[in-house]
């Protein structure tokens, strides 16, 4: 790279080795060329870190299919075979260990070390540098074509015992050099430098949200998946009550009909009841086994091993919230959004780092030497120079700069002042939701008592000979209806208010008050 315009003044105190490699040394150190601060260099590689934290972490919106390929928090990683043994997994369970092995939340910690190692990158700029060299070595030297010609060492006789030159000296010499080294170098004062550390503390304090906001997502996935495993469950439940009853009525027909008392009808009815029944009952346990292969997946059990959910189906009245306490909850505790407004931060300081370059930089190296030539004995040498570097043009890529970074500050700026609408849209849309959902479960409950009831009047009417068995069977898929509906009614009840505790960025702290547990 070509030295930069810039103004110089250089403040040496140095001691010189008599050695030849020290002097090159020396003037190396003084008159290398000023690059642009490496600490420029870091800060391009946070935005890119950034952007690609932004790319892998996008707002998904409520309720979205936790399977589908774009999610990057379905998966985990299976750090046991399956065993014969069951597995008892009540939700808290499921939950920590979906913490613990889900792949997308690993690879956001990930993301968190890889900010926490660029921020001690940056602290380096600040401290001093301290670096012991040792070296050893023989070396010849042609006087000659040092410029010693038989003329000058001549008139430099004198010098010699007897002021005469020794017979049979020649002008290839060789020694051997030891030398041991201590080199030191800080930046005092650095624009760039300070910027940096401010960006770096930035950008680790978002990975952490980032990781944090993913830690949420897995506890609403994972609570999800437990609940819908749970629901798929009281189904099977359901229709194997159903199924039972239909096979005492299919009995009680058939005896009828035995007996004479009754039409070979009711008998053929009775008996496609049960089929339907059976069927439904087929469906249902082919479901819950697959939920329970999905809610393994999420948690990182192996899909062959066999788990029992501990905890029933949760329900509790939901303590009445407006919008606005919600929002401001939501504010205070959305880790996707402490996220972005560290975002923003971090582009500010990057944009002050870009501004900062037009200021002079003040830095300190030198060195300490203990030099050994043989026949000659040791010798200490040392360097202490003090450079303050001040740019004097280079506007165009100064401006360039920092209006790059003004523009991706304001892109920031611009996404934040989104989300806070965002926010404001998903909470008020998961309040309706719980509102909503609370509803369809008292509804839910009356149905299922008037169906119970309606199917209790109805066998008393079969059982006393006042109807036939159609009425019957049309009351049973009624209330199959009915309890179907209070299980899906429950199930999103509770969905909704984990929509509602995410949305306003306390679940995986209160999901236990949420639903009721």
């Amino acid at each position: 790279m070509a030295p930069r315009l810039c103004s110089r003044s250089n403040f040496n105190s140095k001691a010189e080795s008599p050695h030849p490699v020290n002097s090159s040394e020396t003037i190396m150190a003084v008159i290398r060329p000023h690059h642009i601060h490496p600490q420029l260099a870091i800060l391009q590689a946070f935005l890119s870190l950034l952007a690609l934290t932004l790319a892998a972490t996008p707002l998904r919106a409520q309720g979205a299919n936790p399977s589908s390929a774009t999610n990057p928090y379905f998966g985990s990683i299976t750090l046991h075979p399956a065993t014969d043994d069951t597995l008892k997994l009540s939700l808290d369970d499921a939950i920590s260990m979906g913490l613990k092995n889900n792949l997308g939340l690993k690879e956001a910690e990930s993301g968190e070390k890889v900010y926490q190692g660029e921020k001690n990158e940056a602290l380096q700029e600040f401290l001093p540098t301290l670096i012991l060299t040792g070296a050893t070595g023989t070396y010849q030297h042609n006087l000659a074509a040092l410029g010693f010609s038989p003329a000058l060492l001549g008139s430099l006789g004198s010098i010699f015992p007897g002021g005469k030159i020794p017979a049979g000296l020649s002008f290839i010499t060789r020694d051997t050099l030891t030398e041991g080294k201590i080199h030191f170098n800080q930046t005092l004062f650095s624009g760039p430098v300070l910027a940096g550390w401010k960006a770096a503390g930035a950008a680790e304090r978002s990975a952490y949200f980032a990781k944090m906001s993913a830690r949420g997502e897995v506890v609403q996935q994972v609570a999800t998946a437990y609940l819908h495993a749970i629901a798929a469950a009281s189904e099977v439940d359901n229709a194997k009550a159903l199924e039972s009853e239909d096979q005492v009525l299919l009995n009680q027909a058939h005896d009828a009909h035995e007996a004479g008392t009754v039409a070979n009808l009711d008998e053929l009815r009775a008996r496609v009841q049960l089929q339907s029944q059976q069927q439904a009952r087929i469906l249902a346990e082919n479901a819950v086994e697959k939920d329970l292969i999905l809610l393994k997946r999420e948690i990182g059990v192996a899909p062959g091993q066999k788990i029992a959910l501990t905890d029933p189906a949760p329900y509790s009245d939901l303590a009445t919230q407006t919008p606005e306490e919600a929002r401001a909850l939501a504010y205070k505790s959305r880790q996707d959004y402490q996220n972005l407004q560290n975002q923003a931060v971090e582009y500010k300081a990057i944009h002050a780092a870009y501004r900062s370059q037009r200021w002079p930089t003040l830095s300190f190296n030198g060195y300490y030497a203990v030099s050994a030539v043989t026949g000659v004995g040791a010798h200490g040498n040392f360097m202490a120079q003090g450079t303050l570097s001040v740019p004097l043009f280079r506007e165009a890529k100064l401006r360039g700069d920092t209006e790059a970074a003004q523009a991706q500050m304001d892109a920031v700026n611009a996404q934040l002042a989104d989300l806070r609408g965002h926010i404001d849209q998903q909470v008020r849309s998961a309040l309706l939701d719980v509102d909503a959902a609370s509803q369809l479960v008292q509804v839910a409950r009356s149905n299922l008592e008037l169906a119970t009831r309606a199917l209790s009047d109805e066998t008393d009417r079969v059982n006393a000979g006042v109807d036939d068995n159609l009425p019957l069977v049309t009351a049973q898929a009624t209330l199959a209806s009915a309890q179907s509906n209070l299980v899906e009614s429950l199930y999103q009840y509770n969905v909704a208010k984990l929509a509602l505790a995410r949305a306003s960025g306390v679940l995986e702290t209160q999901y236990r008050d949420y639903i009721g547990r």
